[in-house]
């Protein structure tokens, strides 16, 4: 006990690690990698077409409607209700899955899941809030790796399970509801901070402004910074001001938010439908799957493609673009790959080679952009990006899988998203090549730029 209240007391420690074990249990959903062959085999006896033009769209369009909302509420509730909602949402999400039977229940769990992937921006954004500024990397490290070794475990773990000990699907999500319960009743254990990001006083602003410049500025920015604090009352507008101030609009900045956006679209949705892709090629029902294993391999190999941001030595200032064109590249190869071969091992491979190269060029995109703005600046552009992925998916979805519109089968679904990356590969390759000459033919005219700052920051908050 005597630990557990020196734990409470520390200031930083204590609400990263209830929050990081939170993230822990809350994502080792050891039942995920098997969804698919759950819902169309004898538990749920759905229908592959039904799962694949009817149920999976109805998450996506969940998923965009309580976007936004959600994303004003978490800050102006203060975080910790949001989290909890999340997770007394997933117990129900695993209760639906376990015990309810028919199709308009598994319609309501899109639904559902829909409202627990919309309250993830509460689990990015809580840490912030109730920890000194000092102590954001080493926080959102420990958050992002939890994270990553809960969900990693929850595929291990169900793998082993399937293939060692022959446990059926049902039982991989009782054992899934018991994690996020026990999920739930620790996010009771967070404490409740006492101001949000944005709604908060005129002094809280000021002072935050005045940290965040020295964090995250160079000492021209950090020294604007405090010319801005020091600026006349008729000039502020409201409690949105001082985010507003941080924001240098970069044109830069705008086409690295363009990739994170077009990209994302497209991985949520391969994310989405590639047990569907799985199970055509090898079906479950009459074969030994390997889904936890692919999802747990394919998580640690992009974790470390991730992480090797920090030994690269580039100017991603100069490079990055070309960068975002010729890995695109590699990733619209790997999708066509998983949409014409018949061979599972290489459509999984092709899927660990996809996420590797996301998870890297993702982990690039966020450093350019956080090292250009502030924290609540970053916040913001977070969720404007996600919105904007979210808003392209639905309308990939629309198009291509729902059953009103094309309703396309799983194969040609995968023809379109390999053409639709390479598409995003040609786009940038231009724009990549345009920005390298450019700066090639300026570099003596201008003074050498200082070494980059913050790319081991960045890296190690992604994973």
């Amino acid at each position: 006990m005597g630990c557990w209240a020196k734990l409470k007391s520390s200031g930083w420690v204590y609400p990263t690690t209830v929050l990081s074990i939170y993230g822990f249990l809350a994502n080792c959903r050891v039942a995920e990698p098997f969804l698919t062959p759950y819902l169309i085999g004898p538990n749920k006896n759905i229908s592959e077409e039904v799962v694949t033009n009817y149920l999976f769209p109805i998450w996506t369009y969940s998923y965009l409607a309580f976007l936004f909302p959600v994303f004003l509420l978490t800050d102006f509730l203060k975080y910790k209700p949001v989290i909890m909602v999340q997770g007394l949402f997933l117990v129900s999400n695993y209760l639906l899955l376990s015990f309810a039977p028919g199709l308009p229940a598994m319609t309501f769990l899109q639904v559902n899941f829909g409202v627990v992937t919309s309250t993830e921006v509460a689990y990015f954004s809580y840490i912030y809030s109730v920890i000194p500024l000092e102590n954001y990397q080493k926080a959102t490290s420990y958050l992002r790796s939890a994270m990553l070794t809960g969900y990693t475990f929850g595929a291990t773990l169900g793998q082993m399970l399937v293939s060692l000990g022959g446990v059926d699907y049902f039982y991989l999500n009782a054992i899934t509801l018991g994690i996020v319960c026990v999920a739930f009743i620790t996010s009771f254990w967070l404490p409740m901070p006492k101001k949000s990001m944005f709604f908060r006083g005129e002094k809280a602003e000021d002072s935050l402004s005045q940290n965040e410049g020295s964090l995250k500025n160079d000492r021209r920015r950090g020294s604007e910074a405090d010319k801005e604090g020091e600026s006349s009352e008729d000039e502020r507008t409201g409690p949105h001001h001082n985010m507003l101030s941080h924001f240098s609009p970069c044109r830069q900045i705008v086409y690295w938010s363009l990739w994170w956006a077009l990209a994302t679209a497209g991985y949520m949705q391969i994310f989405n439908y590639i047990q569907l892709r799985w199970d055509h090629i090898e079906p479950s029902a009459s074969s030994s799957i390997y889904n936890g294993a692919v999802e747990a391999v394919s998580s640690v190999v992009g974790a470390a493609a991730a992480f090797s941001v920090s030994f690269a030595r580039v100017t991603w200032a100069t490079w990055g673009e070309l960068a975002l064109g010729l890995f695109s590249a590699v990733c619209s190869g790997a999708v066509y790959l998983m949409a014409f071969t018949g061979s599972i091992w290489a459509c999984y491979a092709g899927y660990v080679i996809f996420k590797s190269c996301y998870m890297f060029l993702i982990t690039i995109t966020i450093f350019q952009i956080a090292s250009n703005l502030s924290m609540e600046c970053y916040a913001l552009t977070f969720g404007i990006n996600t919105f904007v992925a979210l808003s392209l998916q639905t309308v990939i979805t629309v198009i291509v899988v729902d059953e009103a519109a094309l309703g396309l089968d799983i194969v040609t679904q995968f023809i379109i998203y390999g053409s639709y990356y390479a598409a995003i590969s040609v786009l940038f390759l231009i724009r990549g090549t345009y920005t390298a000459c450019a700066r090639h033919r300026s570099v003596d005219r201008t003074e050498p730029r200082e070494k980059e700052p913050g790319v081991e920051v960045i890296a190690a908050e992604y994973l």
